[in-house]
């Protein structure tokens, strides 16, 4: 599989985290990541009916384009993903984004367009990360207690995804989204040194004050390697101009001028 991978042109591509918090043993300790170009095979994958019902549709083209099979896309981190589907958005339909946008000031549709190449890593700290620990501590501001936490990878994202879906299932008709406390639960490792998840959930689910929640969501997109998505729009309608950020719409892998 992999020698057959070959015969096409590939593309080293630099994951934001540069590979810090993977354990050695994985190929993305490397802080690189080889994919191939994409070909008639992977727009099989892209028009699957199938695999677009079960929402794994980019999971699964991913996959196909990774060089290394050693890769375990799972242990991902989200936004290595990121960079990772911008990759393969390029390499398959080119660096021009086409996608309309809403401009804040006078509410027109406007069609806009951004060059996915010229897109940064965010600025962040790498000297918090200790090699092969995705592990983190943070003191809560109002309520004084110590939280160790992780950054989220693919298969978290995948089990948040399923235990929301579920616990709306089983809440029936109850108009309240979990997804907050969800994602806390699977992001929390540890509460004043307490690792038993009976606790963390119990601690998420009664004692989590508002203000602390907000905090450490923000120490989490401060410290969360990622693309950053951010661009000048310009609108041509009332020329106002604002930072936003560009929005990832059904054209990203399914262009509009694809035949």
């Amino acid at each position: 599989m992999a020698e057959e991978k070959r015969q096409f042109p590939t593309e080293m591509v630099s994951l934001p985290s540069k590979g810090i918090l993977y354990s050695k043993e994985s190929p993305l300790s490397s802080g690189e990541i080889e994919i191939k170009y994409m070909t008639a095979k992977e727009e099989d994958i892209l028009t699957s009916q199938n695999l677009i019902r079960k929402g794994i549709v980019i999971d699964k083209l991913l996959e196909s384009l990774v060089i290394d099979e050693g890769v375990n896309l799972d242990e991902m981190l989200i936004g290595d993903k990121n960079a990772l589907m911008i990759a393969a958005r390029v390499l398959g339909y080119g660096k021009k984004y086409e996608f309309e946008v809403s401009c804040p000031q006078c509410q027109e549709n406007i069609n806009d367009d951004i060059d996915l190449t010229q897109l940064k890593d965010k600025e962040i700290d790498h000297s918090l990360f200790k090699k092969g620990v995705n592990e983190f501590s943070f003191e809560l501001p109002v309520s004084k207690r110590l939280v160790t936490f992780k950054l989220v990878t693919q298969l978290d994202e995948k089990n948040t995804a399923a235990e929301i879906k579920s616990l709306k299932k089983v809440s029936g008709g109850s108009k309240i989204d979990p997804e907050i406390t969800t994602r806390m639960k699977r992001t929390i490792l540890s509460v004043d040194g307490e690792t038993s998840r009976a606790k963390v959930n119990s601690f998420v689910d009664n004692e989590f004050l508002s203000q602390d929640s907000w905090a450490l969501r923000e120490q989490l997109t401060k410290i969360s390697p990622d693309v950053n998505m951010q661009y000048i729009y310009t609108c041509d309608e009332c020329d106002h101009e604002e930072e936003m950020t560009v929005p990832m719409t059904v054209q990203f892998f399914w262009p509009s001028t694809r035949t």
